[in-house]
């Protein structure tokens, strides 16, 4: 597994993730019925195009949240998480049309070591995630329960 370990990381330390994704309608409808989420802004393109203000439907918010944490995966957390523990801040300052491209960001905001175990820390996380033109769509803080290295 490529994940970085607790010691492996560093407070400051920033990361951009070489995972670019065009998201698509297919994904918006899939994640939407998927969980249940009959909202209109995400599933019926003619009542965003007539009583909207994006004439378009937005990507559903829940599907960019996962995407921007998932990209960031293979790069510093794959097999060393042992949890996530929460997510705060998360916000959403611009629209996610199907057929934008994203690309994400990663920086961490501190650490700790675990209290009730030896073989853990706990790391706080921001991810941002831009679309191609650069625009800030997504963007949160988290919590996660790491590894440490496995004593030799």
């Amino acid at each position: 597994m490529n994940g970085m370990y607790f010691e492996d990381l560093d407070t400051g330390q920033a990361f951009e993730h070489p995972i670019r994704r065009t998201v698509t309608e297919m994904d918006n409808m899939l994640f939407s019925s998927l969980t249940y989420n009959a909202q209109p802004l995400h599933i019926d393109r003619h009542f965003c195009e007539t009583q909207t203000e994006f004439g378009q439907p937005l990507m559903n918010s829940y599907f960019t949240l996962g995407l921007m944490v998932g990209i960031s995966v293979t790069d510093i957390t794959l097999g060393t998480t042992i949890a996530n523990l929460g997510m705060t801040d998360v916000r959403f300052p611009a629209p996610v049309f199907q057929g934008d491209t994203l690309h994400v960001a990663t920086s961490v905001l501190g650490k700790r070591e675990s209290k009730s175990r030896p073989d853990a820390g706990v790391v706080e996380f921001q991810h941002e995630a831009f679309n191609q033109d650069g625009t800030l769509v997504a963007i949160c803080k988290r919590q996660v329960f790491m590894r440490k290295k496995p004593a030799e």
